[in-house]
């Protein structure tokens, strides 16, 4: 019979986070993987978990996935921890539990703290709807592309950035989505934790007199609605009721159905609209 592979998350900062369940199983199981075996053993020794570790990681998750997965089918009881936080939350893990799920192999996740979450509750930002990005691209093309993709999106984003690429982010952060407002985390669950609710603009001229330390936790406010539409409005006002028609007729609108997208496009009535068109055809006549 297959081992369980679970995912037990770990404090981000302050040990008290961490939950009963998460210590039983990681006292329980046959092995725990580890993302960096020297961090993770000062949490272990700290509980007093004398478990066997082994190190999973980016750099071997594929071949070392494919070892656990066949302990696992020996019938092993395998813990998968990250450095701080939930495993497969921007981690390698992901590969982990792709290769067991292929395998047959049961998989539990024990929650915890997760940074990512932890800063939106505490940004006073909106957190009904929200991305989560984590790292950007190295490359400044791929980085730019995503930002692109979030340019008019509007929900939440939630970033994870290091400090000595904090100000390069900033920057083109705000070359592409505009000032927006910005919460700023670091040290989160810790004696230092830092929460500062500011904009890009006020940000980048901080962190250029000041040098950033500790990792950082970037949860940005997404588009306006009310600015899109108005933006969608302006659009569509630089041409004729004629010619906004005739735009959806081309894709194959009824008369009727043009008129509807039309007036909520211009932000009218559809009464409107048909008044318009009668003016038009009586011009005809």
């Amino acid at each position: 019979m297959s081992g369980i592979l679970s995912l037990c998350a770990t404090p981000i900062g302050n040990l008290e986070d961490i939950t009963l369940r998460v210590l039983r199983t990681l006292k329980e199981v046959d092995l725990i993987a580890a993302e960096d075996t020297r961090q993770s053993i000062k949490l272990l020794n700290h509980f007093d978990i004398k478990t066997p570790m082994t190190s999973y990681h980016e750099f071997n998750k594929v071949e070392k996935a494919k070892y656990l997965v066949g302990l696992l089918q020996e019938g092993k009881n395998i813990a998968l921890i990250t450095d701080a936080g939930t495993p497969a939350i921007s981690d390698p893990g992901e590969e982990l539990v792709r290769q067991a799920y292929e395998a047959g192999i049961e998989v539990t996740s024990l929650p915890g703290a997760c940074a990512a979450i932890t800063a939106l509750t505490l940004s006073g930002l909106s957190t009904r709807r929200f991305c989560f990005e984590a790292f950007l691209p190295t490359d400044k093309k791929d980085r730019q592309r995503i930002l692109k993709e979030l340019e008019n999106d509007t929900r939440t984003i939630i970033l994870y950035e290091a400090p000595h690429r904090l100000n390069k982010t900033l920057k083109e952060m705000k070359e592409i989505l505009g000032n927006r407002k910005i919460t700023i985390l670091k040290e989160l669950t810790k004696k230092y934790e830092t929460i500062w609710q500011t904009t890009i603009s006020d940000a980048i001229t901080r962190y250029q007199m000041e040098e950033p330390k500790g990792e950082f936790v970037l949860v940005v406010e997404g588009r306006s609605i009310r600015e899109i539409e108005k933006e969608e409005q302006e659009r569509w006002g630089a041409i004729t009721i004629l010619e906004h028609m005739k735009h959806y007729k081309d894709q194959g609108f009824d008369k009727k159905e043009a008129m509807k997208a039309v007036a909520k496009d211009r932000g009218i009535s559809k009464r409107e609209v048909y008044q318009f068109l009668i003016q038009e055809e009586s011009k005809k006549e």
